[in-house]
């Protein structure tokens, strides 16, 4: 990319878009459009943003054809944790076809120069060989609670991969790890384990709480990824990675949820009980990433847990405690 390229950030409200605008502002661009913004105290100057509904095909015909950008992040999407997940099914499904078959048509049209998706590790088979190598998707059965979204997103990066195919686009995908970091969602129907339980802990401290309840027994493995590291793997890909081949994106370690749980009591300061519902469902038993590929390509994070961690829920008391 060169400084003068129009950027086109789909997301740029959520933690991922967010993240990706602030590295490549940090990295001297500033031709960026992004779609909309939370009052999180990062709509940046020198950004020029603009309210679209991506699930309808109209308003996002006009937006490509309005800016013509030359090189699109897709971190649009409708995303939760697994209780969001396994309740709106047909909904996760249903937007994020949408969103994605909208966009990606419309940057074909509009002769963008380069395309980058978003995906998810959920695309793997439930009981993928560990760590999972880009070569296991469509090997096997989905995790059952996610497998709405999961198909969506396989769906999208095949787009991608037929699209270069068929037309010559040049369109990457990657498949980030969980991730966590400012901007995040902690609603507790809605959001993802780790900022769950950051605000779970936080709340138990400030209310002096006997314990606190985690889902599950504790034993699920999974890998978690700083927000910042996956934006400077992205943007880094998009500048210097092109092929059909989509890309893991992860820190390569995972822990228990039992001793993330624990880490994160730790980093808040919470002094009770531990309680781990077991009638609610664990998941995927271990999700860990094989993240070679990456690492060939010329990346490595930087972000360690408990730094992450610590500065993550930093920021959740600046800007959403109260």
């Amino acid at each position: 990319m060169n400084k003068n390229d129009k950027i086109l950030i789909l997301g740029s409200a959520g933690m991922v878009g967010s993240a990706i605008l602030r590295n490549i502002l940090n990295q001297g661009y500033d031709n960026i459009v992004g779609t909309d913004y939370r009052s999180t105290g990062e709509k940046f100057e020198k950004v020029r943003y603009r309210k679209v509904d991506l699930l309808d095909p109209v308003a996002c015909h006009a937006l490509f054809t309005e800016e013509e950008p030359d090189y699109v992040f897709v971190a649009a999407a409708r995303v939760g944790g697994i209780v969001a997940n396994n309740t709106y099914r047909a909904q996760f499904l249903y937007d994020n076809l949408l969103i994605q078959n909208n966009v990606i048509h419309q940057a074909y049209l509009s002769q963008v120069k380069k395309l980058l998706f978003l995906g998810s590790s959920c695309i793997y088979p439930k009981n993928a060989p560990q760590p999972i190598r880009e070569e296991y998707l469509l090997t096997g059965p989905l995790e059952y609670t996610n497998e709405p979204y999961a198909i969506a997103k396989i769906a999208g990066l095949k787009m991608c991969e037929n699209y270069n195919l068929q037309y010559g686009t040049n369109f990457i995908a990657v498949m980030p790890t969980n991730l966590y970091g400012p901007n995040d969602n902690y609603d507790l129907q809605n959001s993802h384990v780790l900022p769950a339980l950051i605000r779970k802990f936080h709340e138990a401290k400030i209310n002096n709480a006997p314990g606190v309840t985690v889902w599950g027994t504790g034993s699920p493995l999974r890998e978690f990824m700083h927000v910042d590291d996956l934006a400077a793997a992205v943007v880094y890909l998009m500048q210097t990675y092109s092929g059909d081949k989509f890309v893991n994106i992860g820190w390569g370690k995972d822990i228990t949820i039992r001793d993330l749980a624990l880490l994160i009591k730790e980093v808040v300061g919470f002094q009770g009980e531990l309680i781990f519902d077991t009638s609610k469902p664990d998941g995927t038993p271990r999700k860990l990433l094989d993240v070679s590929l990456l690492h060939s390509l010329g990346f490595t994070p930087s972000i360690h847990l408990r730094d992450g961690i610590t500065s993550t829920y930093a920021d959740f008391v600046k800007k959403y405690a109260s």
